[in-house]
């Protein structure tokens, strides 16, 4: 295994770099590749490989499909800081990752509970409104971003617009965002956001793609979503008005200002991600099934109470 470990690692010097940036002391590129590969690992002997039903805190049950790998809080967190994401919030729940061959997204689960969500609003979305405030948002990230030796994110536009199904009480909506500076022509990042409402708070499934594979790892996102059921006592319509807390904002903020400040806007890194998880299954395909067990091994005992 350790030699398997190694090999990745010779693949990111080979075919993959971070870039440098002009600033006082950033981490070295080799920290970052190392921490990214030792985090993946962690992540590995922690998670859980489906079919499996995974327990999402106190709220819900996620019918984890086979092909699927979900990555617990902690080992889950630290994956997204050695891939630049800011990860502050006790919200974060875990990831989701894809064990096929071509599969290069991320997923990134998180639950707000912060009360039950008004969705009357949802017959007056004001898309470029909207688009406006998750703008003002990245610009905010993108100062830790400057910090920490990463790249600025731009957001360029909307890949969907606002959907929401008031039947299931699901919300859908995508953004089209790139590296500051980077050429029109290239990939971009995807944002493929589904949230989904219950009584005390919602779940965000957050979709890490580019412009070149959203067309089909979208339905990955809203096969998340339909397999995320909440406990009994906890769906949207168990609200009760008599003993229940209503949050202060209603089902547009989740796209504009609270979905930019309470969720991070981890997507917007999307780009930053793909180049390493390019990279990395590149490298699982040349070692072989010793690094191909990071995402498909029998989950040990005491890794699948953790993932619960």
């Amino acid at each position: 295994m350790q030699k398997a470990i190694s090999a990745v690692v010779m693949l990111f010097v080979v075919l993959g770099s971070l870039p440098v940036f002009a600033q006082a002391s950033p981490p070295s590129e080799a920290s970052r590749k190392a921490e990214l590969v030792a985090a993946w690992k962690a992540a590995s002997e922690a998670g859980v490989g489906g079919p499996k039903d995974v327990s999402l805190i106190d709220q819900a049950t996620l019918k984890l499909a086979a092909g699927r790998f979900f990555v617990p809080q902690a080992e889950g967190a630290r994956v997204l800081r050695a891939l630049g994401n800011v990860v502050n919030d006790a919200g974060f729940v875990g990831l989701v990752v894809g064990t096929g061959p071509n599969d290069e997204w991320i997923v990134v689960i998180r639950y707000v509970k912060e009360g039950y969500i008004k969705d009357d609003d949802a017959k007056n979305w004001n898309a470029d409104e909207l688009l406006k405030n998750l703008k003002d948002g990245v610009e905010e990230t993108n100062k830790d971003r400057i910090a920490r030796g990463f790249p600025e994110m731009q957001v360029i536009g909307w890949v969907q617009p606002p959907s929401y199904d008031a039947g299931s009480h699901r919300l859908v909506w995508s953004l089209l965002a790139k590296d500051k500076g980077e050429a029109d022509n290239a990939a971009k990042s995807i944002n493929y956001n589904t949230y989904a409402l219950g009584r005390d708070g919602y779940f965000s499934l957050n979709l890490l793609s580019n412009s070149e594979r959203i067309a089909g790892d979208k339905a990955v996102a809203h096969e998340l979503l339909g397999d995320l059921g909440y406990s009994a006592g906890k769906r949207y319509e168990d609200f009760s008005a008599s003993t229940d807390s209503i949050a202060e904002y209603g089902l547009m903020a989740l796209v504009g200002g609270v979905a930019a400040k309470k969720l991070g806007l981890f997507a917007l890194v999307a780009a930053f991600v793909l180049k390493f998880a390019k990279v990395i299954l590149i490298g699982l395909a040349v070692v072989g099934a010793g690094v191909l067990n990071f995402f498909r091994r029998k989950p040990r005992r005491d890794s699948a109470d953790r993932s619960a």
